[in-house]
């Protein structure tokens, strides 16, 4: 028999059973098949299926249409809930060239007041997989198009924290007609999840050709959303094309949402376009602000490789200062806080956790390897820095393996620059860190404008900073650091009234009050420190003017936070009336206390006072200050300061 025999009688045969299944319906009533596909649900899945209405069939090739009232289908015996479907009416359609190949696809599903359950429970079993064990990928259903009215879907999966409840309702409005609104309540990830929107009347569950209208607000923890425009398959996310709103308390809280680690920052809102098609997601044009900043850009990540890559081109035309503490790891308020704790009222009580001044909040290197990442800030204007007057900033972030590095890192400051690169390895417990930070052409005069010394002061700061430590937060890092910091002044301009009170000149400052100050020539200012286990030996620490020279020693203790250093005066010209005392910085970072030695002053003023008992001309001499009389070569006191502090350390 040839091949177009056997064909016809094979499509003979089955019109013959279609024409006698269609006269057997006709007389009895499609009823009869509810027996047979319950018991065959039941062997195939071993959970129960009941349609307990009336079951209707209305042919069509290839796509008959099933209608049942009254259903419901059992969950397996480990969910929460007895039932995963209840439905007074379910309408579907089948695929049936699809089913002669062992698929099950329904084109379209329609529920009327369902309540739904899906589960997922902690050993990986899925509720709506077919086969016993809940674990076969291939053993589900496939719909494609789903409508829904009036229900309850609900979501359950207790490895990732989730339970979530939605009520569905049909809507009538000017923006979605005959379309689906929802409301939904629970938690998603451990944080508090609320939603609401709407959408089509018809959800494309995995509709490749036709755009979904969905518009939403939810809220995860303390971050909300806002989203209006089209999702091209709704289980798929294949297109994307969305009007996005976000706020939140920290770009870090999105990491449950996301999967991706962001940066601490302050309290955010941002406005976008949000785009994504085949594996790249896009953030474009957006706009908004973090803490007292704004920023505006675009944010793109590509989820086609061994894990998201992220690049980043953000703006802000005026950033505040206090945005980047986060950054780092500082704390909100910590310097304040630290200061507080540092009022002599406040020395009894416990020093609160955050009462530090270097930034001592953690990163969580546990995240790196979430994301590869490539970002770029400029800023124009950087406000709130009176104290530190940085211009601007260039930054680019890079993150690969875990590994950040910042190159560049440059700010410009009081009128020069601030150039760093930064690196931290996160591959390696705790943090190894290396930063080399170059200074140059820093005016004086503007870096500390709130301080007297530099408010008349000319000259130029250069400087080179290297240091390597390792530490999970920024004050760990610099707790055991070791390398060099080094700033050097080469000539300029300085107050003379400045000079003579640090060189307690009681007879000059007297004449300048009332001359008037003046400007003296500074020969060069030098900052040579050794830094081992965190704490910063002062090898050279030189001041010279024409009328004075400064020679400091002593240390910083990076990990305690404590200065001890010691400024001797020497003058270059004789003063009659001086205390000649060496000037201490002591204290804390949060609280430094700069004073004199008590005990040298009142020694001299003791002195005094006896000789001017025994004769009243010799009252003076004790408080004479003759000086060296002549300038001292520069590169000679730096050895020479460098010999002091070797001594003054053994």
């Amino acid at each position: 028999m040839t091949l177009p025999r056997v064909l016809k009688w094979v499509a003979g045969f089955f019109l013959v059973f279609i024409a006698v299944a269609v006269l057997f319906a006709m007389i009895f009533g499609w009823n009869w098949l509810r027996g047979p596909i319950e018991r065959m649900t039941a062997e195939k899945t071993g959970r129960v299926l009941a349609i307990n209405g009336e079951l209707k069939v209305k042919f069509g090739w290839p796509l008959p249409r099933i209608h049942a009232n009254a259903v419901t289908f059992a969950n397996p015996d480990w969910a929460t809930e007895k039932q995963m479907i209840a439905a007074d009416v379910v309408e579907i359609t089948i695929d049936l060239p699809q089913l002669f190949r062992q698929n099950i696809v329904f084109p379209e599903m329609r529920l009327e007041r369902p309540v739904v359950f899906f589960e997922q429970g902690i050993d990986g079993r899925k509720n709506w997989l077919l086969d016993r064990s809940q674990q076969d990928e291939g053993a589900r259903i496939q719909v494609d198009r789903l409508i829904l009215d009036h229900g309850i879907i609900g979501y359950d999966d207790a490895v990732q924290k989730t339970s979530i409840r939605s009520e569905f309702s049909t809507s009538n409005t000017e923006s979605v007609v005959a379309g689906v609104s929802f409301t939904a309540l629970g938690h998603y990830k451990g944080l508090p999840f609320k939603a609401q929107g709407s959408g089509g009347p018809v959800l494309g569950l995995r509709d490749e050709s036709t755009p979904y209208p969905l518009q939403a607000e939810f809220t995860v923890g303390h971050t909300g959303v806002k989203a209006a425009g089209t999702i091209t398959s709704l289980l798929k996310f294949s297109a994307v094309d969305m009007r996005v709103a976000l706020r939140g308390e920290s770009l870090a809280q999105l990491f449950p949402l996301f999967g991706i680690a962001l940066p601490e920052t302050r309290a955010y809102a941002t406005e976008g376009h949000l785009l994504h098609s085949a594996d790249t997601w896009r953030y474009e044009k957006f706009s908004g602000r973090v803490g007292g900043s704004d920023i505006a850009g675009t944010v793109q990540i590509d989820i086609g490789g061994k894990r998201p890559v992220m690049k980043a081109n953000l703006v802000s035309n005026v950033l505040d200062i206090a945005d980047l503490g986060p950054l780092i790891g500082a704390r909100p308020g910590s310097v304040q806080a630290a200061k507080r704790a540092a009022l002599p009222s406040s020395r009894t009580a416990p020093m609160p956790v955050q009462a530090h001044v270097l930034p001592d909040m953690p990163f969580k290197t546990d995240r790196w390897d979430s994301v590869d990442a490539e970002v770029t800030l400029k800023a124009k204007t950087i406000r709130h820095a009176r104290e530190l007057p940085l211009e601007d900033l260039v930054a680019h972030l890079s993150l690969r393996d875990s590994v950040l590095t910042l190159d560049p890192l440059n700010f410009g400051l009081a009128g020069g620059q601030l150039n760093a690169v930064i690196s931290l390895d996160g591959r390696k417990d705790p943090i190894q860190a290396h930063a080399r930070v170059q200074a140059r052409k820093i005016l004086l005069s503007k870096l500390f404008p709130t301080a007297e010394l530099a408010k008349t002061s000319i000259g130029q700061i250069n400087g080179d900073f290297d240091l390597t430590g390792k530490g999970n937060s920024v004050g760990r890092m610099l707790s055991n650091s070791h390398g060099k910091v080094a700033l050097v002044v080469a000539g300029g301009k300085i107050s003379k009234l400045m000079m003579e009170k640090v060189g307690l000149h009681l007879w000059e400052m007297l004449e300048l009050k009332i001359a008037g100050d003046r400007l003296v020539n500074l020969r060069c200012a030098v900052a040579d420190f050794g830094v081992k286990e965190g704490v910063m030996d002062a090898d050279a620490l030189i001041f010279d003017t024409e009328i004075t020279t400064i020679i400091g020693t002593g240390s910083i203790d990076l990990a305690q936070e404590k200065l001890s250093l010691t400024l001797n005066q020497k003058t270059k010209n004789t003063s009659p009336l001086a205390l000649r005392s060496p000037i201490t910085i002591r204290g804390s970072f949060a609280k430094p206390d700069i004073g004199v030695d008590k005990g040298r002053v009142v020694a001299r003023a003791f002195s005094a006072l006896a000789l001017g008992m025994a004769n009243p001309l010799l009252t003076l001499m004790p408080l004479i200050d003759a000086g060296p009389g002549q300038d001292s070569n520069c590169g000679q006191m730096v050895r020479d300061a460098r010999a002091i502090a070797h001594s003054a350390n053994k």
